[in-house]
């Protein structure tokens, strides 16, 4: 299917969480109706923006320590979104050229720009599989196309569990996904709590939009999703807690409402 016909299937009068998070990061690939959303939950919970900013930070210091301290070379990005700035294959491939990445996302507009998300050091690869996270098999067999199953990977749930209801079947979903990786690979996920009433509400705003709602955990569901595995130092926290390493990251021990929790675990 070629960009135009995928253009056609984009649907500009519902907002999409793709397109709103990519309004949150600054970005341009979003449409007003998108933003109107964006805006609301932002007056409702004004720390938003900073939120999902944090969220991103984190995702970049994970890369950075599953490639340069871990040893990954391979990366399954699961509900990847529309391409920003230090996507999981620039930080993994500043650190090692020879990485390779699989991106996973079933949204047309992450779709037509697929091609930015498909520029690879001559060392590694990129691929995009286009695929619903609700059809774990589906990813599998695509992403053995690209990976090898017989060496670590690093697969990478950012804040896209939230949008699977029930949580047993989002259990199912991350088991049926680790139980497939080797001894060695490693989780990482990053997903918002239900622990702020104020976040609570703002996620009750989004949902109300027309966009498909996002589904808050409590702490120990969330570290449910991690059963079986070892949890890398500093273990379950807030993502701008989790190992930050620049003096512009927000590094304060101090809780930071509706920031979520965040973790990398290694499958032994």
């Amino acid at each position: 299917m070629d960009d135009a016909q995928q253009s056609a299937e984009i649907d500009t009068t519902v907002p999409h969480s793709a397109r709103i998070w990519n309004y949150w990061l600054g970005g341009k690939d979003n449409y007003e109706v998108d933003r109107v959303v964006g805006r609301q939950v932002e007056e409702i919970f004004p720390g938003f923006v900073q939120v999902a900013r944090m969220t991103r930070q984190f995702t970049g210091r994970a890369v950075r320590h599953l490639a340069a301290e871990a040893g990954i070379r391979q990366f399954l990005d699961v509900g990847t979104g529309l391409p920003t700035a230090d996507n999981t294959h620039d930080v993994a491939q500043r650190i090692a050229p020879d990485s390779r990445i699989v991106y996973v996302d079933n949204d047309p507009l992450v779709l037509v720009q697929a091609h930015a998300l498909l520029t690879s050091a001559p060392e590694g690869a990129t691929a995009y599989v286009d695929a619903d996270l609700c059809e774990p098999q589906e990813i599998l067999k695509a992403a053995r196309e690209t990976l090898d199953f017989d060496q670590p990977i690093a697969l990478m749930l950012m804040g896209i569990l939230g949008h699977i209801d029930p949580y047993e079947r989002a259990r199912d979903i991350v088991a049926t996904l680790v139980d497939a990786l080797p001894s060695g690979s490693y989780l990482t996920i990053v997903e918002a709590d239900d622990t702020h009433p104020a976040f609570v509400e703002s996620m009750r705003t989004y949902a109300e939009s027309g966009a498909v709602p996002y589904n808050l955990r409590s702490p120990e569901q969330i570290r449910g999703f991690f059963a079986g595995l070892e949890l890398v130092e500093p273990g379950l926290v807030a993502p701008h807690t989790w190992r930050p390493e620049q003096q512009n990251e927000i590094g304060s021990s101090e809780p930071i409402p509706g920031a979520g929790l965040a973790a990398i675990g290694r499958k032994p």
